[in-house]
């Protein structure tokens, strides 16, 4: 009985919604006064001096000459030369039912006795002379057969009693005088809280300079946990240590060690940094204070390092805590490069004022920063230094293992078959981040839900993967046969090519439907590799340009579908002869800039000379590589030929048409994946078996390489 007593009392405490709860009490807010003030000046409006409310009946002249007429007016008062009002006999009131639904004067609960009608005339001088006639008429009837005392008698005095009233209404008045200063104040009001937008506070004019912080604490705590990170082992290693020394300070404390102050993210965009930094929010279970590095920065100057300080202030007062800024390279550029401002930059003082609260001259015991960033080369090294940023995690793109863990993440809620392997899947993904991954899973469910699929199937993950590397095909986009064919020898070049040189990408899918922007595309399966030999760039180099080549050999002229193909050439000869130091001529030497300060230099690190030799270098190498297609295409002509008029009919070709057209490709290492993409029946690699019927697209070291014809 008493626990059920004491259920009861929790489930009734405020606040706490159940079948007994009690609502919580509205807070007080300075825009009730506001409401008030404005119903008491309206109020004051129709319930002031009664000359200003209507009778319940207004008369025409017609009317009222017709009550003068009857002698039923006791008197008549004229209103600020604006209304008269016609004040009936009580014996009249009493003796004709015409006036029995006339009510007392006013809303006043003082009832004086007196009813009156209004007449409301045009002018006061066409009303006096109205008033006039009448009243001679009646005099006129009055004296009719009267001696000449009693006719002196009558002329003395008029029938009907005519005064005149200035009245003024108070209220009125004063809401007349206050209600421009009213609107006004509003319009301030609304002002003021779009401009400061989302700041704390109610975003008005007095918080503009509060911090812009998302607190996340026990009552407003974060689902995600280490758990739903997958693929960043080692970043999260660093990371959990970091939110047990929050946790369990005197294991580390007890050895004379102190925590970090700081730990920066970095990594590529759609990695993780940032869901990195939720689960730490929901691992933690101390104050977490979620903030982007642009929040910071405001049209208003000194907003930026006003609402540092007082992000600081509030992380002093709920320490322990953590400090999560995304982005920080909005205001953590590196200072000094801005041309036009120069150091007189807002966003300049917002860092000065960052850089002080995150190691200056006060103490911020118990507080971590954590940030997270896609730009750590333009960072200010100041920021950079220990003591502010202990720490920098790296978190790179995910490998063969890690997608394998991300896939099976955001495969959870997926209704999918049992024939769709993880293992499949990653290897299909090579350059892909965690967020391309979950693009992946995702899409997949909606092209299955767009066939009308009830699970989803091993194709409609193949399907996503083409959709997210190349867009949506577009097969009604109007081609001619004479480019059709063209885009046909462009692909079939790529892939000779790629299949007869050793260190080039091994091809497993061409197309010449066109998808996106591209009228033809190719898919790769890249070598993950960590380091690359000058063989191996020239072999991909002379891949690129087998598409071109090919035209030049079928047609002997070249076309602008080569346009992205030479784009990388370009950048991959220039990155071995100026950065990588793969050119005798050149020599040893790398004009590559890691601090990222020469973007903002105007002159080059070498001399005009270097240039030209640079430039001559980078144009043999990449004639050479084309020379060299061309003579493996001539020498191939036949199957070149045949591959084409294959991909013509198809409009799709996979790796088991080039193994029909050229034989076996010679330099492939990996026998199990090559079994893999060949057609037939079921066959086992390493103890497990694969079916090979499913025809499998790969991407290349970018996630695809598409050559627009």
């Amino acid at each position: 009985m008493e626990d059920n007593y004491k259920k009861t009392e929790k489930e009734n405490k405020p606040g706490k919604k159940g079948k007994f709860s009690i609502p919580n009490k509205p807070k007080f807010n300075i825009y009730w006064v506001y409401g008030i003030l404005a119903l008491v000046f309206i109020g004051l409006q129709f319930t002031g001096s009664k000359s200003f409310k209507e009778a319940d009946k207004t008369v025409t002249w017609s009317q009222l000459a017709k009550m003068i007429g009857k002698r039923d007016v006791e008197k008549i008062t004229i209103v600020n030369k604006e209304s008269a009002e016609i004040y009936i006999k009580k014996e009249s009131i009493a003796n004709d039912t015409t006036y029995k639904n006339i009510k007392p004067e006013g809303f006043s609960s003082t009832f004086t006795g007196e009813t009156f009608y209004i007449y409301k005339f045009i002018t006061l001088e066409s009303f006096q002379n109205d008033l006039k006639d009448v009243q001679n008429q009646l005099i006129a009837k009055d004296t009719i057969n009267k001696s000449d005392f009693e006719k002196q008698q009558i002329l003395s005095k008029d029938p009907i009693p005519v005064y005149s009233e200035n009245r003024r209404d108070w209220g009125s008045e004063i809401f007349g005088f206050i209600w421009p200063f009213l609107i006004l104040i509003v319009l301030w009001i609304v002002f003021m809280r779009m401009m400061g937008k989302g700041g704390s506070g109610g975003g008005q004019i007095f918080n503009i300079g509060k911090s812009k912080a998302q607190l996340f604490d026990k009552d407003t705590s974060v689902s995600i946990n280490f758990h739903d990170v997958a693929g960043l082992e080692e970043a999260k290693t660093e990371i959990i240590e970091i939110v047990d020394f929050l946790k369990n300070p005197t294991k580390y404390t007890e050895l004379g060690g102190k925590i970090p102050k700081g730990a920066l993210l970095v990594g590529p965009p759609g990695t993780g940094k940032t869901l990195l930094a939720k689960a730490v929010a929901g691992e933690a279970k101390v104050p977490f204070f979620s903030i982007s590095g642009s929040d910071f920065v405001e049209m208003f100057v000194g907003v930026g390092a006003s609402r540092v300080r007082d992000l600081f202030k509030q992380a002093k007062e709920k320490a322990p805590c953590i400090i999560f800024i995304d982005e920080i390279d909005a205001i953590g550029r590196a200072r000094g490069k801005n041309a036009v401002t120069g150091g007189n930059d807002e966003r300049e003082n917002t860092l000065n004022q960052l850089l002080t609260e995150m190691d200056g001259f006060a103490t911020n015991a118990g507080v971590i920063i954590l940030a997270a960033t896609n730009r750590a080369d333009i960072l200010d090294k100041a920021l950079m230094r220990a003591g502010r940023f202990d720490r920098q995690i790296y978190v790179e793109l995910p490998d063969l293992e890690e997608r394998k863990a991300i896939f099976v993440v955001h495969m959870r809620n997926l209704k999918f078959d049992t024939t769709v392997m993880v293992e499949f899947l990653a290897k299909q993904t090579p350059g892909f981040s965690g967020a391309d991954i979950a693009n992946v899973c995702n899409e997949s469910a909606l092209i299955a839900a767009r066939k009308g699929k009830k699970i989803i199937e091993k194709q409609d993950f193949l399907d996503a993967i083409d959709r997210i590397v190349g867009g949506l095909e577009k097969r009604n986009k109007i081609i001619s046969l004479d480019e059709k064919k063209v885009i046909a020898f462009h692909e079939a070049g790529h892939a000779s090519i790629s299949w007869l040189l050793e260190h080039a990408h091994p091809l497993v899918k061409v197309t010449i439907v066109p998808r996106g922007k591209a009228l033809g595309a190719a898919w790769y399966l890249p070598e993950e590799r960590q380091i690359t030999t000058t063989d191996q760039m020239l072999d991909e180099i002379t891949a690129a340009l087998g598409g071109r080549a090919a035209e030049f050999v079928a047609f002997n002229r070249v076309s602008t579908g080569a346009l992205n193909d030479l784009e990388k050439v370009t950048k991959q000869a220039y990155a071995m002869v100026a950065y990588f130091g793969l050119n005798d001529k050149v020599g040893n030497v790398s004009y590559y800039d890691s601090t990222g300060q020469q973007e903002y230099s105007f002159s080059k690190p070498f001399s005009e000379k270097t240039a030209e030799l640079i430039d001559s270098e980078i144009s043999k190498l990449i004639e050479t590589a084309y020379q060299r297609a061309i003579k493996l295409l001539q020498e191939n002509r036949e199957k070149l030929n045949s591959l084409a008029k294959v991909l013509i009919e198809k409009e799709v070709i996979f790796r088991e048409d080039l193994e029909t057209i050229f034989g076996k490709r010679p330099f492939d290492k990996d026998k199990d994946m090559d079994m893999l993409y060949r057609n037939g029946n079921t066959v086992t690699i390493d103890g497990k078996t694969v079916n090979e019927k499913e025809n499998v697209p790969a991407l290349s070291e970018n996630k695809s390489k598409e050559e627009k014809s």
